[in-house]
């Protein structure tokens, strides 16, 4: 769909402009981007950016997508600047631009309907003003600078009262209504008679406004609430208490259902709230294993969240996407590529999507043990990618040496130590070391799959795997004889075979792992995870369940300072709970 072209002040074209329906076009435009027409979607809101806070916003949102999926210094500040004159237009007492809303408030007939129209414009405007310091705390926490941290966290703070107020007042206007509406069943047939003739009764409103409306703006903020709640959800707990200084809850439940509600909406970002539903439970739930280890109840709403939609978007590269992701997570790993190929096909325009598209290519290349595959994957997105080009690198040579291109894989390390940038990222910091390990003096084949291997366990892929691919993992793993990785290889073996359900063999390398005092040097990790693994195990039989529930403690209190601690954390403290 191509974008309308701007239209004349005065015209015919113009008249009607001053008529359409900014919420509905606004909800045309970012479906417009999810089926892959990004920069129709860019075009329409710019061309009636000035129409609208809420076109305005849906320009300076595509913008801000740009820059965070590019990470590019000019995006970057084109969306800060966005960002900044939509807040601004929507901070002004009057508005006075906005055409839609003046022409409401002159055909208004009654006080009402006045004091409806203003009411909507106030908490369109405050919605706005909180999603854009929300994307402005974004885009401070992307420079990764003390100072930018620390005024992002007061930018969401200031963000979360404005929705939580929002939020409220919405809910207290959709109660009032629906007390008032029994009010109508008492009013005499003439009165009924005289409303269906001459619109809604304002018994059907709350103060001035229609349920539709009421309905619609709850979708709105619903988005940001939701999302609030459930990524505060998932602080680990010793961070808990600096989230909460701030001010911020973190209730998952609530947040789910908020995202809901928004996903079921007419308003803009209802589309957007079906996608952090999709991340949500095909992506967050089951590496952070929020629920245990079963993720089928979240896969079960994904795939209904996916049926439901597949008429609005049944082209889309980012829904083709989250099917893959389904596909990989049910072990369907041919499936799961089939989708991830058609999704990077379908992104031609979109380069950051591509990127999301390859790097699930690489790793369903992983866990088929398919490593020339895998590397080829990496390898792409270590030459086009701005972001984490390291990560990709230390992939990319894994990857590589396992396939037994021992010389291809050293260069590739070396390279990792070049492009090693941001020393405050655990993964940039983590592909460094290992990289720098497997280098010097020169890397084994074998070690180069542990190493692969050690990737699908912590990135929670190992379940993914066939068994029989789990049952060679166990054959290379066993012929290792490495001192310095004896610690390591046990817990992937306990992994491997906690996997495969041989619980007893998966307890006793467990042990013998958090019982490793000399590869805690070079795997400080090991143990920690290794006692929380245990404690997984331990928990699932109410005999043992004490124990478990020790050792998973013994594991948050005893250890600190290793790679992925505040992961393991979280992972704990789902557990626990």
């Amino acid at each position: 769909m191509a974008a309308p072209a701007e239209p004349t002040p005065g015209s015919a074209e113009g008249k009607k402009t001053e008529r359409i329906n900014d919420a509905e076009l606004a909800l045309t435009g970012i479906n417009m981007l999810l089926n892959n027409g990004f920069k129709e979607s860019d075009e329409l809101f710019r061309t009636y950016r000035n129409h609208s806070p809420l076109m305005s916003f849906g320009a300076s949102f595509v913008s801000f997508l740009n820059a965070v999926m590019t990470f590019e210094e000019e995006k970057m500040q084109m969306a800060f600047e966005d960002l900044k004159a939509t807040e601004k237009l929507c901070e002004s007492e009057n508005a006075g631009v906005i055409e839609t809303i003046k022409n409401k408030i002159k055909r208004s007939h009654t006080h009402s309907q006045r004091s409806g129209s203003a009411a909507v414009d106030r908490l369109q405007r405050q919605i706005i003003i909180a999603d854009c310091q929300v994307y402005l705390a974004v885009l401070s926490f992307i420079k990764q600078e003390l100072s930018a941290y620390i005024k992002g966290g007061w930018i969401l703070r200031k963000a979360w009262k404005m929705y939580n107020k929002c939020y409220n007042d919405i809910t207290h206007l959709q109660e009032g209504g629906k007390r008032r509406a029994p009010e109508a069943s008492t009013s005499d047939s003439s009165d009924r008679a005289r409303s269906s003739s001459s619109g809604p009764s304002p018994s059907h409103r709350s103060n001035g406004i229609s349920p539709e409306v009421l309905d619609r703006l709850k979708g709105s903020v619903s988005f940001g609430y939701g999302l609030f709640h459930l990524c505060i959800s998932m602080v680990p707990p010793h961070l808990l208490k600096i989230v909460n200084l701030l001010g911020f809850p973190g209730d998952r439940h609530q947040g789910l259902s908020a995202l809901m509600y928004a996903s079921d909406s007419k308003d803009m970002k209802a589309p957007l709230a079906t996608l952090a539903l999709l991340w949500y439970h095909t992506v967050v739930q089951p590496f952070f294993a929020l629920d245990g280890s079963d993720t089928h109840a979240g896969l079960t709403i994904a795939k209904s969240i996916l049926k439901q939609r597949e008429a609005t978007y049944p082209n889309s590269s980012l829904f083709m996407f989250f099917k893959g992701r389904i596909q990989r997570l049910e072990c369907q790993i041919s499936s799961a590529l089939t989708f991830f190929r058609d999704a990077l096909d379908l992104a031609s325009d979109q380069r950051e999507i591509q990127h999301v598209c390859l790097y699930e290519i690489g790793w369903c290349s992983m866990i088929e043990l398919k490593y020339r595959e895998a590397y080829r994957a990496f390898q792409r997105l270590k030459d086009e990618s701005r972001w984490s080009q390291c990560y990709y690198a230390y992939l990319t040579g894994a990857c590589q040496g396992a396939a037994g291109d021992l010389a291809g894989a050293i260069s590739v390390f070396r390279d990792v130590q070049k492009l090693f940038k941001r020393k405050n990222n655990q993964i940039e910091l983590f592909s460094m070391k290992r990289a720098e390990r497997l280098a010097s003096p020169s890397p084994s084949k074998e070690l180069c799959i542990l190493s692969v291997i050690e990737i699908l366990y912590l990135w929670k892929a190992l379940p993914n795997c066939s068994t029989a691919n789990l049952q060679t993992m166990t054959r290379v793993l066993q012929g290792i004889d490495d001192a310095s990785s004896t610690g390591l290889k046990n817990l992937l073996l306990g992994a491997i075979n906690k996997c495969l359900h041989n619980t007893t063999d998966a307890m006793q390398y467990f042990h013998l792992a958090a019982r490793d005092e000399a590869g805690r040097l070079s795997n400080s990790y090991v143990q920690p995870y290794s006692c929380y693994e245990l404690g997984c195990v331990l928990l699932n039989s109410p005999e043992t369940a004490a124990k478990g529930r020790m050792l998973m403690l013994q594991a948050k209190e005893d250890y600190a300072g290793y790679d992925f601690e505040n992961r393991l954390h979280v992972r704990i403290h789902s557990a626990l709970a």
